[in-house]
């Protein structure tokens, strides 16, 4: 009877390189799906397989981000390291943006290139985290901490806001209160405030005419969409209607058009959309009516993105 013969030290050794192998194949295997599930890469893939069939019209109609790229990319806001930059609105009247400062309530003018006009010191609020433009230079800001929304009067001779000076409306209770109300924008189209809830993600809609009586009360809007792993802020393309929605801990921006359903994304990660680096901490989103896009990161940076044609 043939006797099988035994292994050599050379079979044994290319035998455990083989198993060592496999096991780091697997460890590997099992970080990257950690990774694609925490930032969502599952869905990603579902929406860029989706974008490539779009066709030239449907993406002439709406934003379309994957055609943007940063053109000022990580400006510092001089002298606001410590203030935490937490949301972005843009005014088309004066053509200029106001960022609202978080840590150190205050708002701050900007031109379009990210440099300060001025600095306005929000007197009363806790923890402003939201702000957007209504018209007639009234601006709507949410305080996080105190879970209220206020609408202030901002011309070019204030230099400070005292919150008793103007009408506030009680945002009520969130299921994490801590992660609460964090976003906010005017919808002129619809005559409606938009906010957003940072976590879980949720949409919430109050009426409005733009001015400061707020009509009702917020209705929380049906949205399968928000597949992002926070939300920290909102925009309304003044062009197509569209929502933007941006997620700081999932790096991405997603469009959504007039039925909430997603249409295009954009990374925030460095080495895509023209971006050096990764983008933080991004809290604050804008759009002018041009389409261009403005964008701030916590603690102080200053984001412009233009669609490249």
């Amino acid at each position: 009877m043939a006797t099988r013969p035994l292994p050599t030290v050379k079979t044994a050794r290319r035998s455990r390189f083989v198993m060592r192998w496999y096991s780091w194949l697997l460890l590997v295997a099992v970080a990257v799906y950690g990774l694609a599930f925490a930032m969502h890469w599952d869905d990603r893939g579902v929406l860029w397989l989706h974008e490539r069939f779009e066709s030239p019209a449907e993406r002439q109609e709406s934003i379309w981000l994957p055609d943007y790229r940063a053109v000022i990319d990580a400006k510092l806001l001089p002298g606001m390291e410590k203030d935490e930059a937490s949301d972005l609105a843009y005014n088309p009247h004066t053509k200029t943006l106001f960022s609202v400062m978080g840590k150190n309530p205050f708002l701050v003018e900007l031109t379009l290139q990210g440099d300060v006009l001025r600095k306005m010191p929000l007197v009363g609020w806790s923890n402003p985290e939201g702000l957007t433009m209504m018209g007639n230079g009234l601006l709507a800001i949410v305080d996080e901490r105190e879970h209220m929304l206020s609408i202030v009067k901002v011309d070019a001779d204030t230099r400070e806001l005292n919150i008793t000076n103007f009408p506030k409306y009680d945002l009520g209770p969130s299921k994490d209160q801590n992660k609460a109300f964090e976003a906010i924008v005017y919808d002129p189209r619809n005559q409606q405030i938009l906010l957003g809830e940072e976590r879980p993600p949720a949409l919430f809609s109050w009426k409005s005419d733009g001015s400061q009586t707020l009509k009702g009360d917020k209705q929380k809007l049906a949205n399968d969409e928000l597949d992002i792993r926070n939300l920290s802020g909102l925009a309304i393309d003044p062009r197509t209607g569209h929502t933007l929605v941006l997620s700081a801990d999932s790096h991405l921006l997603l469009e959504l058009d007039e039925k909430g359903e997603q249409v295009s994304f954009m990374t925030l990660l460095g080495g895509f959309n023209g971006l050096k680096k990764t983008i933080p901490r991004a809290e604050g989103v804008t759009m002018d009516e041009a389409g261009t896009l403005y964008m701030v990161s916590e603690p102080n940076l200053f984001y412009r993105f233009e669609k490249q044609k």
